[in-house]
């Protein structure tokens, strides 16, 4: 005896409606990053190109973006929305000392924090986060081209940029580094600039596993035009990918 053709159209229904529900409750939802730019120093007008940018990468690779000025962030409900903060040109004391505490507590739960250029010219009164992110401001010469030498090709975003990568910054020279306990992407050649003050070595990008969590600097990042640079996205969205965890 056949099997009346409704019976079998609506059991083909149930199977198709069934295989997307579990394929709608498998798939993880995307990453969330949290844009930081608060200054209570030197204000960057490019803060707002980085802001598009980074913004443009989320939605080009899948991650979402929230920005704020606001400390109150800092607290433990909210950023565990998070999978990496992102601390975009921030300059000074940004934090108290109980969003420092939330912000070291999420850190050791396994989440990331990207800095980008003045990031390391913030809380200097705080040796945790000088541990972080590796090293602090000094100071640095007039904007100019620099010779940069690419020390990584295999972390993310790495492959694109070659060996040696000539662009236009503000260029730091740093002070307190802890070069031994980060791994270097990029340095710069201080022969190919006036006013570099570190030496032979001189690192300008790095990444370092560190407390529990994942961390990832550059010190790219003064100019407008810096963020419409596909070489430096791609070296950036590298950065972030390591810190969200992919």
């Amino acid at each position: 005896m056949k099997r009346p053709v409704y019976h079998t159209i609506s059991f083909s229904i149930c199977l198709i409606i069934t295989a997307m529900s579990i394929s709608s409750f498998s798939e993880a939802p995307p990453a969330r990053v949290l844009i930081f730019c608060k200054t209570a120093g030197f204000h960057h007008n490019s803060i707002p190109a980085g802001i598009k940018a980074i913004e443009r990468l989320g939605m080009q690779n899948g991650f979402r973006c929230d920005t704020t000025t606001d400390s109150l962030q800092f607290n433990k409900r909210n950023l565990k929305k998070y999978a990496a903060v992102i601390f975009l040109n921030t300059t000074g004391n940004v934090l108290n000392e109980e969003q420092q505490k939330v912000f070291e507590q999420y850190i050791h739960s396994g989440k990331g924090f990207v800095g980008i250029h003045a990031a390391s010219d913030t809380e200097f009164d705080w040796p945790w986060y000088n541990q972080l992110v590796g090293a602090y401001f000094s100071s640095h010469p007039k904007q100019q081209q620099a010779l940069l030498q690419i020390k990584n090709q295999s972390f993310n975003g790495m492959a694109a940029l070659p060996a040696q990568w000539s662009r236009w910054d503000e260029w730091y020279n740093f002070k307190d580094t802890h070069w031994d306990k980060v791994k270097v992407l990029i340095t710069l050649d201080e022969k190919s600039i006036e006013g570099g003050t570190n030496g032979d070595f001189h690192p300008v990008s790095w990444y370092r596993d560190f407390d529990g969590g994942r961390s990832f600097y550059t010190a790219m990042g003064h100019t407008d035009e810096t963020y419409v640079d596909n070489l430096f996205l791609k070296h950036l969205l590298g950065g972030i990918q390591y810190a969200i965890g992919k």
